[in-house]
């Protein structure tokens, strides 16, 4: 059974930085960047709020996915980050009380 993948993007609390990853298990990838130890980008720059995800059939098309949305400019992300989460706000811990999410 292919696993689904996930592509994100986190922001740090000013919504300056934007950091895009992909991983195989979303909730599991983004406590781990709230506790510090995701990528030492995301370490570094303090991004750990989740601003925007999608789901995707499986890790190889996130993968893809991941490295489109890594080309494009900075108002395309901020574009579909808005029109995904209008306020930006923190989407964590919304994952964590979803069942399809666990």
């Amino acid at each position: 059974m292919e696993q689904r993948g996930y592509i994100y993007i986190l922001t740090n609390s000013t919504n300056k930085v934007l950091y895009t990853g992909v991983t195989n298990s979303l909730i599991k990838r983004i406590k781990e960047h709230k506790q510090g130890q995701g990528s030492l980008f995301t370490s570094k720059y303090k991004c750990d709020k989740l601003v925007y995800f999608e789901v995707l059939p499986d890790i190889v098309k996130a993968i893809l996915r991941e490295k489109q949305i890594k080309h494009y400019k900075r108002e395309w992300k901020d574009n579909i980050i808005t029109e995904f989460n209008k306020d930006w706000k923190d989407l964590y811990p919304g994952l964590i009380d979803d069942p399809i999410m666990v």
